[in-house]
């Protein structure tokens, strides 16, 4: 039986994203958001009017995971829920004036990470691996739709 290597390419892949997410949560020190709060604000500041079972969907959660999510954002003021329209059982997602600075932090931690990260590297050194994984990324999530 052949051994899994330690750097096969899935763990390697994981074990980065393990550490970008600590060094996240590091960043915004302790009064900060966890890791899936500051990403289901970051979804909402992209989907704006998002319903509560499609950020789910998009952040790969359990819906009752993302309410206590929302729950804890809604206590912080960082988003408000309001009926959907088109349907009164559905909740939208909006984010409030408040969660502008703290997006602002986040972009900050995100891109203090990614100097650290790229230390070493130049952008023309980086590329073939940010190309490499975006096209990963679609060929997976392609195949995932079939």
């Amino acid at each position: 039986m052949m051994g899994i290597k330690k750097d096969s390419f899935g763990f390697l892949v994981a074990d980065v994203s393990r550490l970008l997410r600590n060094a996240f949560q590091n960043r915004l020190g302790a009064g900060g958001l966890t890791f899936l709060q500051a990403r289901a604000l970051v979804y909402i500041s992209r989907h704006e009017g998002v319903r509560q079972n499609q950020l789910a969907e998009l952040i790969e959660i359990q819906p009752i995971t993302l309410v206590n999510i929302i729950d804890q954002l809604e206590a912080r003021r960082l988003v408000k829920r309001a009926m959907d329209p088109r349907d009164r059982r559905a909740k939208q997602l909006f984010l409030t004036p408040t969660a502008q600075p703290v997006l602002e932090a986040i972009e900050t931690a995100i891109d203090s990470i990614r100097m650290d990260a790229m230390i070493g590297l130049d952008y023309e050194e980086a590329l073939p691996a940010i190309r490499a994984l975006q096209r990963i990324r679609a060929n997976l999530s392609a195949d995932a739709l079939a």
